[in-house]
């Protein structure tokens, strides 16, 4: 069986695009500011780990990333995961739905051999009731169980940092993880959550524009997902994309970000603190 994605452009080389966007005219992205205060949580929160950017609401997020750290070593750790498994979708899997989702999930380099690594493996989503980290959770650990893996082992190299929509705090306030029975199953340090505001949490997950049509169960096989797209709402995602690429490869957003970064309480270990001086270069 072979591993199957859908298609994604290289926006750290542009180049590739052609004409593909010659006529499409956006605004500049206007969230910029507040997606480098998520990222700087984010990064804060990771544990100097892998990250995996689940499904497509964190898009952007990822872009940001891949372009202010083009030019560091963590160029390599971020991961794009194409993957929907929301609510129902994660319960009863047939056997081929769940060999093709391992075999893709191997191709992403989150088998279980993989997973027992030196780094942690870090997945990154928005959240709202966490369905979509509890059914991946619940694949990997049933393959890690087939595969008579060191669960032990994995548990703690897993974490979770869950981008949840802003609101005011309080003893009432809901919060995912108290809800999520994977959750007690994992160390404290593995469920991390970053907050966004509101309506802009809104605007990615429900409203934004897409490079790609969720990656839901019954398109795993399908090979036309590796073909791109050239829609007019697919280009307009595209376009804004390569605006956040490319705004984030500019001193102005490095710098920024690496002034966030000194906020965040994991600034006093050596890793974070060599990636904020690499991102001042």
């Amino acid at each position: 069986m072979e591993p199957n994605r859908p298609f994604r452009w290289d926006l750290i080389r542009p180049d590739n695009l052609g004409s593909l966007l010659d006529d499409v005219q956006i605004w500049e992205p206007f969230f910029l500011e507040d997606l480098t205060r998520c990222a700087a949580r984010v990064l804060g929160q990771c544990g100097d780990g892998e990250l995996y950017f689940v499904g497509r609401s964190v898009d952007s997020l990822f872009d940001l990333l891949s372009g202010a750290l083009a030019d560091t070593d963590w160029s390599s750790r971020l991961h794009p995961l194409p993957l929907s498994l929301y609510q129902r979708d994660g319960s009863a899997l047939t056997p081929a739905e769940l060999r093709q989702l391992r075999t893709n999930l191997t191709a992403a380099g989150l088998g279980p051999a993989e997973l027992m690594r030196g780094r942690p493996t870090v997945f990154v989503d928005l959240v709202h009731e966490g369905s979509t980290f509890e059914n991946l959770y619940a694949v990997l650990r049933r393959w890690s169980d087939d595969e008579h893996a060191q669960w032990d082992v994995i548990r703690r190299q897993l974490r979770f940092v869950g981008i949840t929509a802003r609101t005011k705090t309080s003893p009432k306030t809901w919060r995912w993880q108290q809800h999520a029975g994977f959750a007690a199953e994992l160390p404290a340090s593995a469920i991390r959550n970053v907050s966004l505001d509101a309506r802009l949490w809104s605007y990615f997950g429900d409203y934004q524009y897409k490079t790609a049509a969720s990656f839901r169960r019954t398109r795993w096989t399908d090979p036309e997902v590796a073909d791109p797209g050239r829609d007019e709402k697919t280009r307009m995602a595209l376009a804004e994309a390569v605006k956040v690429v490319a705004a984030a490869r500019t001193p102005k957003v490095r710098r920024r970000l690496a002034e966030l970064l000194t906020q965040e309480p994991a600034i006093s270990e050596r890793w974070l603190r060599d990636l904020q001086v690499s991102l001042r270069r």
